[in-house]
């Protein structure tokens, strides 16, 4: 091989190693750019999605939300509100308030216990019954059940007192009524599926749109407040003359005849 060959031959080389060495760092620039591009991409994601996360979290709850809603008032009821329930005769002198918990499992003994003893009293005009529905047991467990089902009561009740009577015991039956632990409640399905067990409310189509829709929402985050002032402090409690009614051992009556004990002693004072 000549000198000259051989030059040629290493400035060919040196050329294609030249243009070998382009090559590669367009190709490592292009790289770069991509790897750019994704973590930019990546931040913006994180970053859209902690944004999205911070405002789904300052949204309110639908509860939370439902405080702002107009009030409608069921019917059969009185007050500002519609937020007084009182079901009996008008002859009827005294008047025994019931305030329950829907979710509440002590609230589910006494009446499957002395829930029917209550109802023919009222038929029979012995005493009127003034209901306040409490809703402390979702506030203890972030739950939705108590303030739903207060809602669906608030329902039967715009159908008639004596449907609202029928639904709650309903409600509260060893049949329907689940663990504290387990917040049904919150489905309105299941809500309906207790309530078509009630004549009046079976396949009633006003009642049913009233749960979907939360018609009695807001209504039944009232009534909550007003069991919250009332300064009662468990469910369920039994007042009559401004008095609660209890055991000596000072518990509610949980049978018919501690019940009749103490209403006709407080029917006779």
């Amino acid at each position: 091989m000549s000198k000259r060959n051989s030059q040629a031959a290493k400035t060919a080389a040196r050329e294609r190693l030249r243009a070998e060495r382009e090559r590669e760092a367009r190709r490592a620039k292009v790289r770069r750019q991509i790897i750019v591009a994704c973590s930019i991409v990546g931040v913006l994601a994180i970053a859209g999605g902690i944004g999205y996360a911070v405002v789904q979290a300052s949204k309110p709850s639908y509860w939370e939300a439902a405080k702002d809603d107009k009030i409608v008032k069921p019917a059969h009821t009185s007050g500002a509100d519609g937020t007084t329930v009182v079901i009996g005769k008008s002859s009827a002198k005294k008047t025994l308030e019931l305030y329950e918990d829907p979710r509440c499992p002590i609230c589910a003994q006494f009446e499957q216990a002395v829930g029917k003893t209550v109802e023919k009293d009222v038929e029979d005009g012995k005493f009127k019954v003034q209901y306040i529905g409490a809703t402390f047991i979702d506030d203890k467990d972030n739950g939705e059940g108590s303030k739903n089902a207060l809602s669906a009561l608030g329902a039967a009740l715009n159908v008639s007192p004596e449907a609202f009577l029928e639904y709650k015991y309903a409600l509260y039956s060893a049949k329907w009524h689940p663990e504290e632990t387990d917040d049904k409640f919150k489905d309105d399905a299941y809500l309906i599926k207790v309530a078509d067990t009630v004549p009046a409310l079976k396949n009633n189509k006003e009642f049913r749109t009233a749960v979907k829709n939360g018609t009695y929402d807001k209504w039944a985050l009232v009534m909550s407040e007003k069991f919250d002032k009332s300064g009662v402090q468990g469910t369920p409690t039994l007042k009559m003359d401004g008095k609660v009614l209890q055991t000596a051992a000072q518990n509610p009556p949980m049978t018919v005849a501690e019940f009749n004990q103490l209403v006709d002693q407080a029917l006779k004072g």
